[in-house]
């Protein structure tokens, strides 16, 4: 497989696991009804798709890492999940029942069940002071293009269908977050479109060698584009492979020697925010123990 396909596909693998919205946790103790976690059955391709959907109340999850589906259960950022390598580059497909009366906003609950009892996933929380970018209103006048206030309005409903995905190829890679929400990255760009400035962080955060955090207090939905040069698109692709664990050959791990993605930082100074290095204290999640085969359906 050509080393852009490879770095594509890398993004892919990492895409999905933003699955639901920031809500608020529900009661303890949520569990599916029933679910089957099989091995993700992977073949080389130069096109890869992976991600969540649900369908009234069947939920089907794939080509996720455990990683991954922590990032559904604690809604946090991968980069903020410490733990074995394999983590992240063991993959898996779940199809999984909600109970009676359970909501999208369930799910996150009811994976944290399901990892514990399938996984035997056990974790403690940590904060430490991280290595993070961050971003703050710039010196420049704000340029960012508002969502416009219907579509910004419209909302999944509770029980209705989710689908989030990631596909793409040596081409670029298109990221759906539903409800109209998008980031592809492609021709040495990314294309943004209907995210929060919370939920751009956290996308953006996957291409990055460090957490990304808002600091901006920006609280509307944004479209966005950000130009990036040729060199920085390929540290932005290799970059994601890195974090979502795929096993990447040495000629592509050598772009990242080149440092952060200036160009990046630079597109969204041009839009009115700054991004700082800077050292935050962040919660963290430490897996204590974990099994890479699931017990049994």
């Amino acid at each position: 497989m050509k080393l852009k396909a490879m770095v594509a596909m890398a993004v892919l693998f990492g895409a999905a696991g933003w699955a639901i919205g920031q809500t608020a946790a529900p009661a303890p103790k949520l569990e599916f009804e029933v679910a089957s976690i099989r091995p993700t059955q992977t073949a080389p391709t130069d096109r890869v798709n992976a991600g969540l959907k649900m369908d009234g109340s069947q939920v089907h999850v794939g080509a996720l890492s455990l990683k991954n589906l922590m990032v559904i259960a604690y809604k946090v950022q991968p980069n903020m999940i410490s733990g074995p390598d394999w983590l992240a580059a063991t993959r898996y497909d779940i199809s999984a029942k909600l109970p009676d009366g359970g909501t999208t906003q369930q799910i996150p609950e009811m994976m944290q069940s399901l990892l514990a009892e399938r996984f035997g996933l056990k974790i403690h929380r940590e904060t430490k002071d991280t290595a993070a970018y961050v971003m703050v209103m710039g010196k420049q006048p704000l340029k960012l293009k508002q969502t416009p206030a219907d579509a910004a309005a419209a909302s999944p409903n509770a029980n209705g269908a989710v689908n989030v995905a990631a596909s793409g190829s040596a081409a670029g890679v298109v990221v759906d977050l539903g409800n109209g929400s998008s980031i592809s990255l492609a021709n040495n760009q990314f294309e943004i479109k209907k995210l929060t400035m919370d939920r751009f962080a956290d996308q953006i955060s996957r291409y990055l060698d460090r957490p990304m955090v808002n600091m901006t207090g920006l609280t509307g939905t944004y479209d966005m584009t950000l130009p990036v040069v040729e060199q920085d698109y390929y540290i932005l692709l290799v970059q994601s492979g890195v974090n979502a664990g795929v096993m990447l050959p040495p000629q592509a791990l050598r772009v990242l020697d080149a440092g952060a993605p200036a160009s990046l930082f630079d597109a969204l100074e041009q839009q009115g925010i700054h991004v700082d290095s800077r050292k935050v204290p962040l919660d963290t999640i430490v897996v204590d123990s974990a099994l890479q085969a699931p017990t049994e359906n």
